[in-house]
């Protein structure tokens, strides 16, 4: 611990052993801040079917452990009510929060719940001290229902380069598509299966337009039929792989562990992101985007929302137009007529901004960082 620096009381309803890229931010943030100072973790690990009880035992938790921590974050909206009645108890003392896109579009949907969140947990967010937004285009999203742009900092995500790229074999990746690929170019689209992420968009329009060479693999998981959020579009992506004939040149894996996303990353051609616009959701980052390119794959991401925090045109991926077919299909067979050299070698490059850019350590710190600048300064 670096002598000098706050003590956090750290505390996150999404977490390992889910997997999720909020779960992902979560347990990298606070195991980067670990390393700098003195962390205590609070986290749910179990999904959101344990947030009724998590919620209220974790307040409860919450307002003994703040009596011996200077500050706490928490790690999206979801908690900034449990946040902001710390602060109301402990006002001397600083509180922040980690913004995703969902955290701010939430409110926009409809339905009871959010119409409580907004009502709760929007106020709530505008109480703390201060947030760290994940993207520039939820400062954006946030300006709009009221929370003002000098209450926020844009931090992005990071990666972490021991955690994910690790040796594995096209052999491995013929394993999980099921039948022999070694000699094909395989694309991955990794995310959760809901509407704005655009893999069942890609399915049916683009990958149509492919070689008979050029196969496709969905990895995510799905969303529960009664979770409040995004909706699940897993159905359309099978449909649309029914109604293309591409049973043979698409796989969808909605329940895959981290080892085998290990070995997606590290054995696949090429990544990509292609989300679409779709009301009420947003992306407000794409961590998928920065773990690929880490692993040195080339990544192809729309040009919309977050993805241009994470993508830097030419250096460690290429933005293409959102929903254009063309642009996408002539990318993609452009890319796959260069020789394989070509692929290599932009992974590379993509690999080594990645780390220069996006690492763990250096997020960790931007975060302590801010941290400390706002006790300073008020």
């Amino acid at each position: 611990m670096t002598m000098g620096n706050p003590r956090i009381l750290f505390i996150s309803h999404s977490y390992p052993p889910v997997l999720g890229g909020v779960e992902s931010q979560n347990y990298n943030l606070a195991q980067g801040l670990q390393k700098l100072t003195d962390v205590k973790i609070i986290a749910n690990g179990k999904g959101k079917v344990w947030l009724p009880v998590f919620l209220p035992i974790t307040l409860l938790k919450s307002i003994f452990f703040m009596m011996r921590y200077d500050v706490c974050l928490v790690g999206n909206g979801v908690l900034a009510p449990v946040a902001a009645i710390l602060k109301f108890l402990y006002p001397r003392k600083k509180f922040f929060s980690v913004v995703h896109g969902l955290d701010i579009t939430f409110s926009y949907k409809n339905g009871i719940l959010p119409k409580i969140y907004k009502a709760i947990n929007i106020p709530s967010l505008k109480f703390l001290d201060k947030l760290f937004m994940v993207g520039n285009f939820t400062i954006e999203v946030a300006e709009k229902i009221g929370i003002p742009r000098s209450h926020c900092v844009f931090i992005p995500n990071g990666v972490s380069l021991v955690e994910l790229r690790k040796l594995h074999t096209r052999d491995e990746l013929s394993e999980l598509f099921g039948s022999d690929i070694t000699d094909k170019k395989v694309i991955l689209r990794l995310a959760r299966f809901v509407p704005h992420k655009g893999t069942a968009w890609f399915i049916g329009n683009v990958m149509p337009r492919l070689g008979k060479d050029v196969v496709m693999i969905a990895a995510g998981y799905r969303v529960g039929k009664n979770t409040a959020g995004d909706p699940d579009n897993f159905p359309d992506c099978e449909q649309y792989i029914w109604d293309n004939h591409l049973e043979d040149r698409v796989k969808l894996l909605p329940s895959i562990s981290r080892e085998s996303i290990e070995t997606l990353l590290n054995t696949v051609d090429l990544v990509v992101s292609p989300n679409i616009h779709y009301p009420g959701s947003v992306e407000g980052f794409g961590i998928n985007v920065i773990e690929a390119a880490i692993c040195e794959r080339v990544v192809l991401a729309s040009s919309i929302q977050g993805l241009a925090d994470a993508v830097k045109d030419g250096k460690n991926g290429f933005l293409l137009e959102s929903e254009n077919t063309d642009v996408w299909v002539n990318t993609l067979n452009r890319l796959f007529e260069k020789d394989m050299v070509y692929l290599e070698n932009f992974g590379k490059q993509a690999g080594k901004f990645t780390e220069e850019n996006f690492s763990w350590e250096g997020i960790s710190l931007k975060y302590l960082e801010e941290i400390n600048l706002c006790l300073i300064t008020k």
